[in-house]
């Protein structure tokens, strides 16, 4: 389906206005159930109008796939788009808050009082009301009962989740209010952050409890109808993300909001650090991946359906569709949303590659940086700055590949940063004078000024030079008069995911080397050495791996480079305390408006970006919450 993306914004934009000013004058009964008794009464009468609540529960979960819904995206600095827009956008809020715009008078992103139509607040008390009242539907099988029950009971887990990834201490709503609370007991307080942790694994330890298959089921059998549904497996990975980051230094032994309190004096951060916090996350993780075992979830491999294809590609799409195949086996849980989750994103990521076929619906906009692009390690599998074999010194001087190097076009003129490098930086990333792999064949791209895959105009193209090739389905077809997308699911948790939290778990709980094990098995599917063998040869820190402080920087690089564009940097940043120093660092591109390669292949300033902490680290309240309940108190620095 086409359509300019500014006239559906304008559309969904005028119906949130008018949400957010019926919100606003709602704000005291948010937690209020109606009287509409008989409305409710209709809603559980039988199991088909109960499934219906139960689905309007899912219905809250956040376009996780969607470039503009998530801040993972645009909010931080993986990706940089040309400024400003004023098409191929559904909102702004991410890229304002990537350029430091986000406030407290109305703030952006803002899943607290309702964004993108989706209040956390909202699908937490209609949770509750399914919770109240689905005993009424009486001819629901006991089975069907438990299992909904199980499902929305970690909806409700997963909406705090939300919420207190952003904004740290938040309000518990266990119940809603009744229709004759108090005005003070609508005022609700902000709980303390060890209390909102330990409420929602609680509640997912509820939503988990009894044997395999009892509850939730571990794995999705109705596989035509209930994909994307939660599962035992997905909801003991979430535990085991919420823990891991509880256990993480924003949230253990932070003294940056020793000041942080409620009116009454209560302290909302433990500034003490716990390292229980770190047992027990790692406890989680094991609980997880066990239930992840006995369900056959599996890093993914690909397997070319016939011909012969190089060790090489099969790497690349391994990958690749670890990520784009619908429903792979490395899949945890998967967001479908409104049927086509990640079809925008592979739009907004697709460059015209084929200069036969130049269509305006492939927009090429979603540029990693250059920071991006140094992060990945060399063919050797450690770090560029590392690599006692790579120039690093003359890494932005230019170089003519050769046959020597299939993932470059040969002849082509590049910088030396392009070569030698990771086989999940050729499949993350396309430049000038790489190749793009599709099941329609293989593409060679150029973009410097005027050339196909270059700028020719306002928008639509990559303002980094650099183009993300790991969010686009290999399936995609474009021609000069249609795209045809196909859309996967967007991984909200996947395999490596939980093996990266795993062994980072492992690492800061005391059991360093049994952390190995789980970067290798990652390692080894993108072609690379183990540990152990890659800095002991090539590195010059050859025991950085046998200390707990060397593996920590291993680990969050590993988990840097292997889920990149995948909106966790974003969140994983600013749960270890780096945001401060690697988003208070310049957003650099190449030239893009240039002919040649000598000054296309010229660095240059495009954002000098800024992190406040630790006001930045965490989301501001708009004012006028605290205005019409004086219990809530403002996050520090904002």
């Amino acid at each position: 389906m086409k359509f300019n993306l500014l006239t559906k914004y304008i559309g969904i934009a005028s119906v949130l206005c008018f949400m957010a000013i019926f919100s606003a004058c709602k704000k005291s009964y948010l937690d209020v159930i109606p009287d509409n008794v008989a409305t409710i009464d209709h809603a559980f009468a039988n199991r088909v109008e109960a499934e219906k609540f139960l689905f309007t529960c899912y219905s809250f979960l956040p376009q996780e796939g969607n470039p503009d819904m998530n801040p993972g995206f645009n909010a931080g600095d993986e990706f940089w788009t040309y400024w400003p827009m004023t098409l191929d956008y559904f909102a702004l809020d991410s890229y304002e808050i990537a350029r430091g715009l986000q406030n407290k008078s109305v703030s952006k992103m803002n899943y607290w009082d309702g964004y993108d139509g989706r209040s956390m607040w909202q699908g937490i008390r209609n949770c509750n009301i399914f919770l109240e009242n689905i005993d009424k539907a009486i001819d629901l099988e006991p089975y069907v009962k438990e299992r909904w029950i199980a499902e929305v009971k970690f909806l409700k887990a997963y909406f705090h989740w939300y919420l207190f990834r952003m904004y740290g201490p938040i309000p518990i709503v266990d119940q809603n209010l009744p229709i004759t609370a108090t005005p003070e007991q609508v005022k609700i307080h902000r709980q303390p952050v060890d209390s909102v942790v330990n409420y929602i694994s609680n509640l997912i330890d509820e939503a988990t409890a009894g044997e395999i298959n009892v509850g939730l089921p571990n794995k999705i059998d109705s596989r035509s109808t209930e994909l994307g549904r939660i599962t035992k497996v997905a909801a003991l990975a979430i535990k085991a993300r919420v823990l891991v980051t509880a256990a993480s230094p924003l949230f253990n032994g932070n003294t940056d909001y020793n000041n942080l309190k409620n009116k009454d004096g209560r302290s909302l951060f433990n500034a003490s650090y716990d390292a229980k916090k770190w047992l027990r996350a790692k406890e989680a993780c094991k609980n997880a991946l066990d239930a992840a075992n006995l369900a056959s979830i599996k890093l993914y491999r690909f397997v070319p359906a016939a011909g012969e294809v190089n060790e090489a590609l099969k790497t690349e799409m391994s990958i690749r569709n670890a990520i784009c195949e619908k429903w792979n086996n490395e899949l945890i849980w998967g967001y479908v949303g409104l049927g086509n989750p990640s079809y925008w994103i592979q739009l907004f990521a697709t460059p015209q590659f084929d200069p036969n076929n130049v269509n305006r619906e492939l927009k090429g906009k979603l540029a990693p940086t250059l920071k991006m692009a140094e992060l990945f390690y060399t063919k050797n599998g450690v770090p560029i700055e590392e690599d006692q074999t790579w120039d690093y010194e003359n890494r932005y001087e230019l170089r003519t590949s050769t046959a020597a190097e299939p993932m470059l076009q040969e002849g082509y003129q590049t910088v030396g940063l392009h070569f030698n490098r990771e086989p999940r930086f050729y499949a993350d990333m396309a430049f000038d004078g790489s190749k793009w792999y599709m099941q329609s064949g293989e593409y060679e791209i150029q973009s410097k000024a005027g050339e196909y895959t270059g700028k020719k105009q306002t928008r639509m193209y990559s303002v980094t030079g650099y183009f993300t090739k790991k969010l686009v389905n290999w399936n995609l077809v474009a021609t000069s008069t249609e795209v045809n997308v196909e859309s996967y699911p967007w991984p909200t948790m996947r395999l490596a995911d939980l093996y990266l939290l795993y062994a980072e778990a492992l690492n800061e709980s005391g059991s360093s080397g049994e952390a190995l094990p789980y970067l290798n098995q990652i390692r080894e599917r993108a072609g690379l050495k183990s540990v152990e063998e890659s800095w002991t040869t090539y590195s010059n820190n050859p025991g950085k791996y046998t200390t707990v402080a060397g593996l920590r920087d291993i680990i969050h690089q590993e988990r840097g480079i292997e889920l990149a564009f995948e909106a966790s940097r974003f969140w994983d940043l600013r749960r270890w305390k780096t945001a401060a120093k690697k988003m208070n660092a310049p957003i650099y591109g190449w030239n893009i408006t240039q002919e040649t390669a000598e000054e296309y292949n010229t660095r240059v300033l495009l954002f000098s970006q800024t992190f406040n902490a630790p006001r930045d680290y965490l989301w501001p309240i708009n004012e006028y919450n605290l205005q019409i309940n004086p219990n809530l108190v403002q996050n520090t620095g904002w």
